[in-house]
């Protein structure tokens, strides 16, 4: 059995059964990995991949399994050798955040700029998606960390640090009815809404709020990208609905930004971290910088907590709002 072996399973099963497109990202030919996959298979003495002639159709129920202790196999490795790096060189690296728009646009700029002085030989990669799917690749360890407000709970090896609370704001063209006058969920049900896609920067606390008042809202349009929806604000096409973060006073100056904290539960935006994952000491660095009150011991008693018992550790600690 050689890890190259399991490594290939692994991408396989993650690629969808698609040996082609694995040999493509694995910089590899496709024979090549079928050949292995084939070794491996006559090792262990049972078929891993279902096959109908040449194609791969299904992970087979012994294939689950092997596959499954295989990227145990491979998240081990790659933990060996962070570890001999922290010790070898502890200011190189590379660090692989996961996270929305919304994040990265109006959230992480100051932190990444920061860390990027202290830490000029660690190479960061940000790789933006749905809130399902940055904590896939977490899970599946193609990021280090997740960075959003949704989906993590459903990655039951994801440990989550919560960092800060966020609520909403509404925006509308200077003239518009709603400028004026109390700001009520009634009155915006009066309106076509442009906002976050179901999925996106808490908006399930919108839809909840808008349920519990007997309410159905009139969304006409939606977006992942908060200036997407901005954009559709100044043409008319309805109200907006966002993040207050993502709201810049002068470059936003043409709209009027009320307070919805009134009318709407806060979010708490969280960072995901695959359970077992070896920290290294800019990583520690990373999160904090992002969250003070994350400090290094806090992680550390997350990271070795059960599955979801690491909540109760930041029970009584006063998130910041932003």
């Amino acid at each position: 059995m050689k890890l190259q072996q399991l490594r290939y399973i692994w991408e396989v099963n993650r690629h969808n059964l698609n040996v082609s497109a694995t040999a493509q990202s694995l910089y590899t030919s496709q024979p090549g990995i079928s050949k292995q996959i084939r070794l491996l298979e006559d090792e262990l003495g049972v078929e891993i991949f279902a096959r109908s002639g040449k194609h791969l159709t299904r992970v087979t129920p012994a294939g689950a399994a092997i596959i499954e202790l295989a990227g145990q196999v491979l998240r081990t490795t790659e933990n060996i050798k962070q570890v001999a790096q922290e010790h070898s060189d502890e200011r190189r690296g590379n660090l692989a955040i996961a996270t929305t728009h919304t994040q990265a646009r109006y959230a992480l700029p100051p932190v990444i700029r920061d860390f990027t002085r202290k830490y000029p030989e660690v190479a960061l990669h940000m790789q933006q998606g749905t809130p399902k799917q940055i904590a896939q690749m977490v899970s599946e360890g193609q990021a280090d960390f997740a960075i959003c407000t949704e989906s993590l709970e459903l990655f039951n090896d994801l440990v989550l640090l919560p960092c800060y609370r966020w609520n909403r704001c509404v925006l509308v063209p200077q003239d518009h009815p709603l400028a004026q006058g109390e700001l009520t969920l009634e009155r915006l049900a009066e309106h076509p809404l442009v906002t976050y896609v179901f999925g996106f920067t808490g908006r399930s606390q919108l839809d909840d709020a808008f349920r519990a008042e007997g309410l159905t809202p009139n969304v006409v349009l939606t977006a992942a990208d908060a200036d997407v929806i901005k954009t559709y604000v100044r043409l008319g096409l309805g109200v907006g609905i966002v993040a207050h973060m993502a709201v810049d006073p002068e470059a936003d100056s043409d709209l009027v930004a009320l307070e919805a904290g009134h009318l709407f539960e806060s979010s708490t935006t969280k960072i995901g971290i695959r359970r077992g994952t070896f920290m290294r000491g800019y990583m520690y660095d990373f999160v904090q910088g992002f969250a003070e009150h994350l400090e290094r011991d806090l992680v550390d008693a997350a990271l070795a907590a059960g599955p979801r018992h690491e909540q109760a550790l930041f029970e009584g600690i006063e998130l910041p709002v932003r």
